[in-house]
């Protein structure tokens, strides 16, 4: 069968068409909300918040309804667990969808009252993409002292949180407790809160709340070595500083990277 040969103008033109076509379909983020509400990442994104609550409640970190999960959907959206239901009996039509200013768009429970942290968090940098709040008995203890575990005993702990900061005490929910993070966010991935519990951020709910097992872990194993009563070995120096060169490559925050830098 003899083809007709498109000639070559032709040919150029339809790619471009095909070109602008592609160009004017719809964005993610310019999908409607209840659009991107029943996206693929968003119930997946409910499926990992579930599962984290779960281990939150298996491992005591929270109580009764206490403590909260979020995560960033796109740049514009959150999704949340809701407010008065424990962590441990969450299910997909639990988890809140909110925009960024903490406007319920779908789900059928009210928002948890300390989402304001959450928001903070997100508005103030960027790499923040779930937040994970709770409170793990020991690293509560440090938080009722207004001070964090000491820095250069664990190698785990200072790998993937470092110092952690303590902000003060605000009334839970306020903006003003919201904002009490602020300082120290860049930072600094896990914030003891003072008289309350901790915050950790992460790429991801599961790390976020890897930040929490760290944390607590650390608050736990330093209790009960001082209670052995013989002196700590702490990690050389050199050996500190061979760690936060290799969280400068990972990407991790530490804010003795920012005090190296300026020596």
């Amino acid at each position: 069968m003899q083809q007709t040969a498109v000639p070559i103008p032709d040919q150029v033109s339809g790619a471009a068409q095909a070109a602008a076509e592609v160009s004017r379909a719809p964005e993610p983020e310019e999908e409607s909300p209840m659009a991107v509400a029943n996206s693929f990442e968003a119930q997946a994104m409910r499926t990992e918040i579930i599962r984290v609550g779960r281990k939150l409640w298996e491992r005591q970190y929270v109580d009764g309804n206490g403590g909260n999960i979020s995560a960033r959907l796109g740049s514009r959206y959150v999704l949340c667990t809701p407010t008065m239901l424990s962590k441990g009996d969450l299910e997909p039509s639990d988890i809140c969808f909110l925009d960024l200013e903490g406007n319920l768009l779908a789900g059928e429970r009210s928002r948890t009252s300390e989402l304001l942290l959450h928001l903070e968090i997100y508005k103030a940098n960027p790499k923040a993409r779930a937040v994970v709040h709770c409170h793990p008995p020991y690293a509560t203890a440090f938080a009722i002292t207004g001070t964090a575990p000491p820095n250069g005993l664990i190698s785990e702990y200072e790998i993937f949180i470092g110092p952690a900061a303590v902000a003060p005490y605000e009334t839970p929910g306020t903006q003003a407790f919201a904002e009490t993070v602020l300082p120290f966010v860049q930072d600094h991935n896990t914030i003891l809160l003072q008289n309350h519990g901790v915050v950790c951020w992460s790429d991801t709910a599961t790390h976020a709340e890897w930040l929490v097992e760290v944390l607590d872990t650390c608050c736990k194993t330093y209790l009960l070595a001082k209670q052995i009563g013989k002196p700590l070995n702490v990690i050389p120096d050199n050996k500190i500083q061979e760690i936060l060169t290799l969280k400068r490559r990972l990407g991790l925050p530490d804010a003795r990277l920012i005090d190296h830098a300026e020596v």
